[in-house]
């Protein structure tokens, strides 16, 4: 007659699941621009290195002001031919009132004269529009930021003709960052049900940070089949940099009655997730199939297949058969 094979079991109980899932991410801006020109050129000067810090207004580089000066001289002289035309046109407008109080010239003649003043005057604002434009991008030949921030990436080197609106630098806002992690699809659901966030740096083990849900994307990444999330920094200090390598970790909101188990008991059986129930007359187990909710550290939390008080086989259980007689060794649990 076989010996009863002997076994370490677990006794279930109810308790509360409120476990971490971890995930890694990299500190990212939450703003972040590329730097263009507005207008066509030669850049002549690049005045910042990938790391540098900068503040607004501060220049960044140079196009070659050759052209729009060319330009604005143009805009100039058209501007100033538009004046004489207008003075020209108002004095004799003035002298052609005279003429028509004194009866020697026409109505119609008076109103041709006005036309033609009228037309001198918008042609004259409509030069002193373009002046201001030429102006304006004679001034857009030297990049500058609004926003003040790191420089991140640089697309253009000094020699290079550039078009209107191709990057030339990237600039990274440093007052809000945040953690970029991606999550699988079947984790979504985690997140809202998620009670707090903490944040670990690799490069500072021993800080946490505290961090919120700011945005979840809406589509899959085509390769890896990822949703993008961006968890905001609630108290980010000046330890925090772009590009340092976190630990985010999601603490789920504690489950009162919850069912825990040892990962050890869990097998597959048929494709399902079952462990083996230990009858308590005969000693005999008999695989009985279970539900998973999720994993905390080492333990299993179950959502169905237990009831408090059951005894389970907790190791070794991919040697044992149904029917099979068992002497338990050692019980943990309630």
């Amino acid at each position: 007659m076989p010996e009863d094979r002997p076994v370490t079991a677990y006794r279930v109980s109810l308790g509360q699941s409120a476990g971490e899932i971890a995930y890694s991410g990299e500190v990212r801006p939450r703003y972040e621009s590329p730097l263009s020109f507005r207008v066509p050129g030669k850049m002549v000067a690049r005045l910042v290195d990938v790391g540098d810090i900068v503040k607004p207004g501060q220049a960044l580089a140079r196009l070659d002001p050759e052209d729009q000066q060319l330009n604005i001289e143009a805009a100039r002289s058209q501007h100033a031919a538009a004046r004489a035309d207008h003075d020209q046109a108002k004095a004799d407008l003035a002298r052609y009132a005279e003429l028509l109080e004194k009866k020697f010239i026409s109505e119609a003649e008076f109103d041709r004269r006005r036309t033609v003043f009228e037309v001198a005057r918008s042609r004259l604002e409509q030069a002193a529009s373009q002046l201001s434009v030429a102006e304006n991008q004679a001034a857009y030949t030297e990049l500058r930021t609004d926003h003040g921030g790191v420089i991140t990436a640089i697309h253009v080197e000094s020699g290079q003709v550039v078009s209107p609106g191709q990057p030339v630098l990237q600039l990274a806002r440093t007052e809000q960052k945040e953690v970029l992690i991606s999550v699988p699809e079947n984790r979504l659901a985690e997140l809202r049900d998620t009670g707090e966030i903490d944040i670990v740096l690799w490069a500072s083990p021993d800080r946490r940070y505290r961090g919120r849900v700011r945005e979840v994307s809406p589509a899959a990444d085509t390769v890896t089949r990822t949703y993008a999330v961006r968890i905001s920094l609630l108290n980010v200090d000046p330890g925090v940099r772009i590009g340092m390598t976190a630990a985010v970790y999601l603490r789920a909101i504690a489950q009162a009655n919850a069912i825990e188990l040892p990962a050890t008991a869990v097998f597959q059986q048929d494709g399902q997730a079952a462990v083996w129930l230990i009858d308590p007359d005969s000693m005999q187990v008999r695989a009985v199939p279970v539900e998973i909710d999720g994993f905390v550290d080492d333990r299993v939390v179950l959502r169905a297949g237990l009831s408090p008080g059951d005894t389970v086989v907790r190791a070794g259980v991919h040697k044992l058969f149904a029917g099979e007689k068992v002497r338990v060794l050692g019980e943990d649990g309630a």
